[in-house]
């Protein structure tokens, strides 16, 4: 209990137990008057809590008094958050986070995280070394240049970290003293920010080139030295840093960017799942993309790993992908196209998105645009006109960003549409069916990816780990799951999902000695006993 006592040991918010302090406890740490009379159980407190903030008229509300509540009592938030995993999600991350991005200098109480700027150069190692936790083994590092589909919130985007680590407490149960995020605050470009008197963040245009490299350098490199044993997830970097910082510190360090293969892992899981709706072969698909973003190449590069899992050439698994980006379809005579998708421009004449579809008839239709409504009324007819039960998932988050609602799908391909989204969605009545379409939320892989890492000390992430990560979320998928018209599992049991797909990760460094350490013979209890269950 940190030997805190009195009034410190109930205002610091990992130790205090609040009401819930015995009579004992309350003589033994200076606690009597302190308190009302009644002890009251974690249970109670959590209906207290949750009552409040059910009173709350707003989603932006409601995520204020949970950031409050995390403050004061964190124990209790990670309680009333596992517990009620399906109505808080949403409210801590994914969509109520966009909004909370946007108003971030507006709704601040107190400070989290740890913000690092360029006056900081040169002694990035010492302001590490100001973290009050010393054993880190997750990292959730932002520049805040591309949060959602919202694009440069700067300073803003801490928001997006705090989120993440909360997720990878309550979703895979990694202490919370274990998790830090970070903030590189390099400046914004977003002149509304800087002229607001209100920002908190570093007000100047963002560092670029050399010196912004250099940083991020200077960054890993004193991760390295002050917390060994740390993962670091990249997030929400503008699409050509992502893929450069994956290639330039991927076989070096601990790390992995969630944008690219969080969401790629989580998308590759739908669509293995999608398969036992279809009834049709995962190694005969035909997958087209909208939108040739990090999220969109980075699910199409897992995808071939996947393919060449089920047997495919290179070149076979590659032709399998199509893009399809503002101008039309993806063809090998655009000479604009990005480095990273040029191995997926074929050879076919240009033409638009409808007949790009109605040409190649794809299985699968994935969007990953950051743009709403671009999956249109004809878009999703024509996906139906050649496919008997189309799979579309839109990625694309906060809600109001998204290609299409799940209303939308079902009704436009007469209640027969797969249907997956980035951001959640209420159950839809089409005619005499009632669908409960699944969120393909990074929520279901990259906590249990920490938790894995975590528990076999492994000094490398893998494509094999998020190969092994999207197939154990698809297992986890029920029979009554799938016949609701979902591909991923309830959200309610993302703990159990953690727990599996963090052995499969094991089993996986083990596979390419990446794991240090011995690991015990029974992973499944081993990680078990790993987990943080907050209780008093």
């Amino acid at each position: 209990m940190k030997n805190l006592f009195g009034k410190a040991l109930l205002d610091d918010p990992a130790c205090t137990k609040s009401t819930a302090f015995t009579r004992e406890e309350r003589k033994r740490y200076g606690l009597r008057g302190l308190l009302p009379y009644d002890v009251a159980s974690i249970g109670k407190q959590k209906e207290r809590a949750l009552e409040n903030m059910r009173r709350k008229n707003s989603a932006i509300e409601k995520y204020i008094f949970l950031s409050a509540l995390l403050d004061r009592n964190q124990r209790l938030f990670y309680r009333l958050m596992i517990d009620h995993m399906e109505e808080i999600m949403p409210l801590v991350y994914t969509p109520t986070v966009g909004e909370a991005c946007k108003e971030f200098a507006h709704i601040f109480r107190r400070p989290q995280g740890l913000y690092i700027t360029p006056e900081d150069r040169g002694e990035i190692e010492s302001v590490l070394g100001n973290w009050p936790e010393q054993d880190v083994r997750v990292i959730v590092v932002t520049d805040g240049e591309r949060v959602l589909g919202l694009g440069d919130l700067g300073a803003n985007g801490m928001g997006i970290s705090i989120g993440k680590t909360a997720l990878y407490v309550a979703c895979a149960g990694i202490y919370p003293a274990r998790c830090m995020p970070v903030m590189l605050d390099v400046g914004t470009n977003n002149q509304t920010l800087r002229e607001d008197p209100l920002y908190l963040g570093y007000p100047y245009a963002r560092l670029q080139g050399d010196a912004y490299l250099s940083m991020v350098d200077e960054f890993v490199n004193a991760v390295q030295k002050r917390f060994p044993k740390a993962l670091i997830q990249f997030e929400d970097f503008a699409t050509p840093n992502a893929f450069n910082f994956l290639d330039r510190y991927g076989d070096k360090v601990c790390c992995f960017n969630d944008d690219i293969q969080g969401t790629a892992a989580v998308t590759l899981a739908g669509v293995y799942t999608s398969c036992r709706i279809t009834q049709k072969k995962f190694s005969d698909l035909t997958i087209m993309f909208l939108g040739t973003g990090s999220a969109a190449g980075g699910t199409a590069e897992l995808m071939v790993a996947a393919f060449g899992a089920a047997g495919l050439s290179l070149q076979q698994a590659r032709e399998r992908l199509w893009f399809v980006d503002r101008k039309g379809l993806v063809v090998s005579t655009n000479d604009t196209v990005k480095p990273r998708i040029k191995p997926f421009a074929h050879n076919h004449f240009p033409c638009n998105f409808v007949d790009a579809i109605a040409d190649i008839k794809p299985d699968v239709l994935i969007g990953a645009t950051g743009v709403p409504n671009t999956f249109t009324e004809s878009v999703v007819r024509q996906m139906a006109a050649v496919n008997d039960r189309p799979v579309i998932i839109a990625l694309s988050n906060p809600t109001s960003h998204t290609e299409c609602t799940a209303e939308e799908a079902y009704g436009w391909s007469d209640g027969h549409v797969v249907f997956a989204s980035g951001s959640p969605f209420e159950p839809v009545q089409f005619q005499d069916k009632r669908f409960e379409p699944g969120q393909g939320n990074n929520a279901y892989i990259f906590p249990g990816i920490g938790l894995g890492i975590t528990a076999c000390s492994a000094h490398r992430i893998t494509q094999t780990m998020f190969l092994a990560a999207a197939k154990t979320l698809s297992e986890r998928v029920t029979d009554d799951e799938i016949a609701k018209g979902a591909v991923y599992p309830s959200l309610n049991r993302v703990r159990e999902v953690s727990r599996s797909i963090a052995v499969a990760v094991c089993q996986a460094a083990m596979h390419d000695n990446l794991a240090r350490g011995e690991i015990p013979e029974n992973l499944d209890e081993y990680v078990l006993s790993l987990m943080y269950d907050p209780l008093y």
